[in-house]
């Protein structure tokens, strides 16, 4: 009887196992016709977009090299998502072959559309949905499994397929369409309406000059690109750079023919026809397709500053530009180059050296070697900075056995859409002394969307006595590619542009004007000594007539103002910057210093913040700035300053596109005032929403930070509203909130212009 048991026990045993067998012999078995074809329809479209995204990132490398790294790619992509799908195989409640699909396709579409996380977690999520869902129901029609399933199920799976084929017409419409158009709410004509621009006999600074504008190509022997080695060219030394950058590729090598070890020194010169000497302009390209050649995109810059006498240089740094077939599809990227960046422009400085003074050269005593000016756009923003920086050491900062010995008189700085603090010396944020510096960035930059270059704006320090300036002007609807010509409409990486709304972006040529405006009169005000237009930096109207009629923010800062309050200093919110001096908050809602946050975190300046709400109220807000006895020489000369940004955020209580108006006071020792509005100069320009995104993702993140407006006050202004009002006597400067009953500001730099 026992034995029986144990047999039956067995038997049962045995069962089980068989059980176990079969249902996993199912699990298994080939794929139902509806997961086939859900896998079929995800995998195909994902494929197809590959496709063409691989198409932008490999261009210039052929078809047969497009056609190797894109398998070579997808192959990758294939065997990484099918080990995750063996992985997860043991828990899944998909076929296994279905689950390999989706994160191999998942991956691949990730690939496709760089864009905010968020954004391309819902939208690729509701594209593998759709796709799945649409190629399980043709399949199975296909395999004819709703011959025999009632009509019922026919007309449902009917109604699902032409719901899916709407919301996918639907969605290719939204994709391939460009967007919303969008406008400011105010524009800068509205907002300067002062006669004294009328006044003014500056000419534009766009207008073409006098000079013949001549051309002609430098570069390395044996160059990677044949057009710096042509007949006429002329030949320049190689750099070893094997220490200011990292992760260099093999593959990088082979394309280009050259490693770290010996990189060119390429350019294209425009130049004038006729007698010199002729300020050094020196221009950078930022990080784009090594093979998508981004040097030629500022010629419009180049003739217009050749025919007013500069000797302009377009720089060639491709190769240390992204390289997705050279460096793996991005697997092994360069990194850490922007040192590399800034040192080729003091070696191709100290070319022109050698030229300048070579009785052979063409440009014999032609180079004004003491009035030297640095652009770059993106990271080119930072590698000027960085070579600025290298320009003045004896040793790399980072590497003390590599010696510098340069001392060029780089006297201006152009920092046009630049990053900041990729690269950090020792650590630390890069500081500048000493050098005028302009930067220009659009408020729709779909790259550098946050406006880095404030950053390096607020450290550059000045020597008391020495004659410098510095400027930030901010565009709305000006992006960051379309300040070169050869970069395209949309910042995104090929298909990630059918996400972004690309109609509130203005028109290329209004971009180059605005570039060629700023940039021309920069030049001229600090290379060339034209201090009238200075003018155009410390109110921007007047440029108002040569640019389009847009909303700016401008903010200006020179060695000659003396500060008073920038909020730095320490914690009590009543001590100034320079000792003696008090602050004081009357009626006022919100009373605080604090770092500025920017669409990305903290910046590394400080503001305070004033809020009031004087409805109802008898006393109105104000905020008074007291001097201090000793330390400061005002006159009818001096300005006062200060810059403000509109802090209501979008979130606001009140009409925000109110513009926020203020009262204006001084007082002199004896107790006399004098006021005038804040829009004597101008109302403050409101808070700048860059939604980049098309709906519904146009309010994804952060779409806004605070710009600063800067103000000049002349104090002859006040002599004449007060002729009692002594302005050698300065005492107090006092912003009253009275014009605008309710509202935020963030008020800093406030100082002295002599």
């Amino acid at each position: 009887m026992e034995i029986q048991k144990e047999k039956e026990k067995e038997n049962e045993k045995g069962f089980a196992i068989i059980q176990r067998i079969v249902a996993n012999r199912k699990r298994l078995q080939p794929l139902t016709p509806g997961w086939k074809g859900a896998s079929l329809g995800l995998g195909g479209i994902a494929f197809i977009l590959t496709l063409i995204q691989a198409d932008y990132l490999l261009t210039g490398h052929g078809f047969v090299n497009y056609i190797a790294g894109t398998f070579l790619f997808v192959l990758a992509i294939a065997m990484i998502s099918g080990l995750a799908a063996l992985l997860l195989h043991g828990v899944k409640k998909l076929p296994s072959r279905y689950i390999w699909t989706l994160i191999g396709s998942l991956t691949l579409l990730l690939f496709c559309f760089f864009v905010p996380p968020k954004v391309s977690a819902v939208f690729i999520a509701c594209l593998a949905f759709v796709f799945s869902l649409l190629g399980a129901l043709l399949y199975k029609m296909a395999a004819g499994s709703y011959r025999q399933v009632s009509r019922a199920r026919r007309i449902g799976a009917m109604a699902c397929l032409s719901l899916i084929a709407i919301v996918i017409g639907t969605c290719s419409f939204w994709l391939f369409r460009e967007g919303d158009e969008d406008a400011p709410a105010v524009t800068l004509q509205q907002l300067k309406t002062s006669s004294r621009y009328e006044e003014s006999l500056m000419n534009n600074p766009a207008a073409e000059g006098d000079y013949q504008v001549k051309s002609l190509l430098y570069g390395s022997r044996g160059s990677y690109r044949k057009e710096f080695n042509q007949t006429g060219s002329l030949t320049t030394k190689t750099v070893d750079a094997t220490e200011f950058v990292e992760k260099w590729s093999s593959g990088r090598t082979k394309s280009l023919g050259f490693g770290p070890d010996a990189l060119p020194l390429n350019g294209k010169v425009w130049y004038p026809e006729g007698e010199g000497t002729f300020p050094l302009v020196l221009i950078v390209h930022g990080n784009h397709l090594m093979n998508d050649y981004s040097d030629p995109g500022y010629e419009y810059l180049g003739k217009l500053l050749a025919s007013k006498g500069y000797i302009f240089v377009s720089v060639d740094e491709n190769f240390l530009n992204a390289a997705p077939y050279e460096d793996l599809f991005l697997i092994s990227p360069l990194q850490r180059e922007n040192p590399a960046r800034g040192l080729l422009l003091l070696e191709h400085l100290k070319t022109w050296k050698g030229w300048n003074s070579a009785p052979d050269s063409p440009f014999y005593q032609k180079v004004d070697m003491e009035r030297i000016a640095l652009i770059g756009h993106s990271r080119g923003g930072e590698a000027i900075a960085i070579a600025a920086a290298f320009n003045k050491l004896g040793n790399h900062p980072d590497h003390g056995h590599i010696k510098f010995d340069y001392n060029f008189s780089i006297r201006s700085l152009i920092s046009i859409a630049g990053t900041d603090g990729q690269y950090q010396p020792q650590g630390k944020p890069l500081p500048l002394q000493d050098v005028n510096y302009l930067s220009l960035h659009g408020a729709h930059d779909m790259d550098v969307n946050s406006l880095d270059a404030a950053k390096q704006y607020h450290r550059i320090r000045y020597t008391q006595g020495k004659d410098y300036m510095k400027s930030m002007i901010y565009v709305y609807g000006a992006n960051h590619g379309q300040f070169n010509g050869g970069w395209n409409r949309g910042d995104g990486v090929g298909l990630s542009n059918r996400l972004f709304n690309l109609r509130q972006i203005m028109p290329r040529e209004e971009q180059e004007t605005i570039a060629k405006v700023f940039i021309s009169a920069f030049l001229d005000a600090t290379l060339k000594d034209q201090r009238q237009y200075r003018k155009i930096f410390t109110d921007l109207g007047y440029a108002k007539e040569w640019i389009p009629d847009n909303l700016y923010v401008g903010n200006v800062y020179d060695s000659g103002t003396t500060m008073i309050a920038d909020f730095q200093e320490d914690i009590d919110l009543q001590s100034t910057t320079m000792p003696g001096g008090s602050l004081m908050g009357e009626h006022l809602r919100v009373w605080k210093e604090e770092r500025v946050r920017t669409k990305h975190g903290f910046a590394d300046y400080s503001a305070v913040r004033l809020g009031w709400d004087t409805r109802g109220e008898s006393e109105p807000a104000s905020f008074t700035v007291t001097l201090p006895e000793r330390g400061l020489v005002t006159g009818t000369e001096s300005s006062v300053v200060f810059s403000l940004a509109d802090a209501r955020g979008k979130d606001a209580s009140g009409d925000p596109n109110e513009l926020i108006n203020a009262t204006v006071s001084v007082e002199d020792k004896k107790g006399n005032q004098a006021s005038l509005p804040l829009s004597h100069i101008s109302k403050l320009p409101p808070l700048i929403e860059g939604k980049l995104l098309k709906w519904p993702f146009a309010n994804t993140g952060n779409t806004s930070e605070p710009v600063f407006q800067s103000y000049d006050f002349p104090l002859s202004d006040f002599h004449k509203m007060n002729p009692d009002f002594n302005p050698q006597q300065l005492s107090k400067i006092i912003i009253q909130f009275n014009l605008t009953k309710h509202g935020t500001v963030l008020l800093s730099d406030v100082g002295i212009r002599s």
